[in-house]
């Protein structure tokens, strides 16, 4: 499904406040694939001029972290995102759906777009991950091979 097709990543977060920087890592780590299809970039936040490379593509994945109050039910969360036509706050763009929005209004462009939220505890001042956060990287990076039908 995704073989020609022109994917991106973007994993965002803040690297400085512990867990939030799991979406920047894993976009790191995913254009250490090095695979020709697929474009990933590593961002603190999501900012307007992405929409011009959301605009490129057939697919984008948002990676970012999702604040969890109980490690027993923490998993990893992947939504299928539409166009919110309620968005109406174009000045600040803090989500994918106003990013997206934002895509469609300039370019009238819409692709396929994912937003995959991976659990976290710790938002504190760190540049490590918490123990749930990091077991988490790996099945997100599974996650989406599977969803790209990578090997």
């Amino acid at each position: 499904m995704f073989e020609r097709s022109k994917i991106l990543i973007i994993g965002y977060g803040n690297t400085l406040r512990g867990d939030d920087g799991v979406g920047y890592k894993i976009a790191e780590m995913i254009e250490q694939w090095n695979l020709d299809n697929i474009t990933s970039i590593a961002v603190h936040q999501l900012t307007p001029d992405l929409a011009d490379k959301i605009a490129q593509s057939d697919t984008v994945f948002f990676i970012d972290a999702i604040p969890i109050h109980d490690i027993n039910t923490a998993n990893i969360q992947i939504k299928t995102l539409s166009i919110n036509e309620k968005i109406n706050n174009l000045a600040h763009h803090n989500n994918p759906e106003q990013l997206l929005y934002l895509t469609a209004a300039i370019y009238q462009k819409f692709p396929i777009a994912y937003w995959i939220l991976v659990p976290a505890l710790n938002f504190n001042f760190s540049e490590e991950f918490s123990l749930i956060t990091q077991n988490h990287v790996n099945l997100t990076l599974e996650k989406i091979k599977n969803m790209l039908s990578i090997k």
